[in-house]
């Protein structure tokens, strides 16, 4: 027993030396905060603790400074004297959640809306502390978004800048930068670089050469590539060394008979339907990416609402809506339900199908909402996934997994958070109920801990009841 205290002692020391500055939180943030004491102890919690392992029952976690500091089987680990001790028994705590496709817009039949104040807030309080814009309607109004959070002047998740959508030529107006030749690609990544972005998003217009270019001007910058493709296939996009691709099997064009060198053709994300996801066409994709360590993104839950007789809108996410803003989301749900909707049901089972096949080949998954206006929102999106992931087969250990330390990796932080572990960030979720007994559970949030720093679920999506889709 001594031995095992001192080993907590040891470690709890050790994470002082790698303790990171707190910003100074305006009256703003401090309205949501609950818990932001130097040492904290939540004693009596089931750990899920994003590895994939089995859920540890009655353990205590030690925060310090930010850091996990300790964690173990309660009365094994050292509490230090003055910690703020809660007695928690009963909850399950998860890592942060980590949303790979994180817009902070929503565009409605209602309108176009950036969403600074909202979007940030429905993140954080649902559990999510980390996410990558995966494309911006308002790029600069999100590298500002991310400046007020990390200065702590506004509340919200650790923000990754993915800057403009990045496409090839095309006609009429439009907000995403559009990209003819390699040379103006290579100077528009090496700008957003300086501007701060850590990854780009490419749509599905753009030629080889030119996200060949991209790829590697954004290697070069330290920057990482994801892409929502078309014109160019997955295999095509591995070999030129794309880092990230989203959605997974619906957008991949490889499997488009006819398909024209960098032409996307209007039969993607319908053909995938006549797809057999154990086929050696299949095989060849999934082997392809793995030779090129190319991640995938699971977006299920924002395709779903256009599944017809599976598009829902739930009560928690209707509330958070604005009126006029509910209105045109409810008709579009019914219109999908309704069979207007471009998902029939098959493919969204192979969408399932493929996701289970990719992680049983090594290959690696983490998850985002893409909530761009249909309906899935900030946060609820994340909650709706893992939902999804695990009647797609996977084990809730499996899903938290996906939705967090994978998310990490993919973002090549999994040393800094994403598994709760010694040494690491305390981003941490409270809930109120077993996830890993009832996957609806992963939405009873109590408190949201990023970086140590403990914040009021309730409080957070309070604040923008009524607003999301307009602020």
């Amino acid at each position: 027993m001594f031995a095992v205290r001192l080993i907590a002692c040891l470690t709890i020391f050790a994470s002082v030396a790698n303790a990171r500055p707190r910003p100074v939180f305006s009256s703003l943030v401090r309205e949501f905060i609950v818990e932001d004491a130097p040492v904290i102890a939540l004693r009596g919690v089931r750990v899920v603790d994003g590895t994939g392992s089995a859920a540890r029952e009655n353990q205590t976690i030690v925060i310090r400074d930010g850091q996990i500091a300790a964690v173990g089987r309660t009365g094994e680990v050292a509490i230090p004297a003055g910690a703020k001790v809660h007695d928690l028994a009963g909850t399950t705590v998860i890592p942060g959640l980590v949303d790979l496709h994180g817009h902070q817009y929503f565009n409605s039949s209602a309108g176009l809306a950036q969403m600074p104040v909202t979007a940030p807030r429905l993140y954080l309080g649902l559990g999510v502390t980390t996410i990558r814009t995966a494309g911006g309607q308002m790029p600069y109004d999100e590298i500002n978004t991310k400046r007020d959070i990390d200065r702590g002047l506004a509340p919200g998740p650790r923000m990754h800048i993915s800057g403009p959508y990045l496409d090839g030529p095309g006609a009429g107006p439009a907000r995403s930068r559009r990209l003819e030749t390699a040379d103006e690609a290579r100077r528009v990544i090496s700008y957003w670089a300086s501007e701060g972005a850590t990854w780009l998003k490419f749509s599905g217009n753009v030629s080889r050469e030119v996200l060949g270019a991209a790829i590697e001007e954004a290697h070069r910058n330290g920057m990482g590539v994801t892409g929502h493709l078309c014109s160019v296939s997955f295999r095509e996009a591995a070999a030129l060394g794309i880092n990230n691709l989203e959605h997974g099997f619906i957008t991949n064009s490889d499997y488009v008979p006819n398909r024209q060198p960098d032409r996307c053709s209007p039969d993607n994300m319908r053909h995938q339907v006549n797809v057999d996801v154990e086929s050696a066409a299949v095989d060849s994709t999934i082997r392809d990416l793995l030779a090129h360590n190319v991640s995938l993104t699971s977006t299920l839950a924002v395709y779903e609402l256009f599944v017809p007789g599976r598009a829902r809108l739930s009560q928690p996410a209707r509330a958070a809506l604005s009126p006029r803003v509910r209105d045109s989301v409810e008709a579009a749900i019914q219109q999908v339900n309704s069979g207007q909707g471009f998902v029939p049901p098959l493919l969204f089972q192979k969408m399932m199908q493929f996701e289970r096949r990719w992680v049983a080949a090594g290959g690696l998954l983490a998850a985002g909402v893409d909530p761009w206006g249909n309906g899935m929102l900030p946060g609820y999106g994340s909650h709706r996934n893992f939902e999804l992931l695990v009647e797609a087969g996977f084990s809730p250990e499996m899903a938290i997994r996906i939705v967090t330390a994978n998310g990490a990796t993919v973002l090549r932080e999994a040393d800094q958070y994403g598994t709760i572990e010694a040494g690491k960030r305390a981003d941490l979720v409270v809930l109120d109920r077993n996830p890993m007994a009832d996957p609806t559970a992963l939405g009873s949030v109590r408190w949201v801990f990023r970086d140590g720093v403990g914040y009021d679920s309730a409080k957070l999506v309070a604040s923008v009841a009524g607003q999301v889709g307009v602020r």
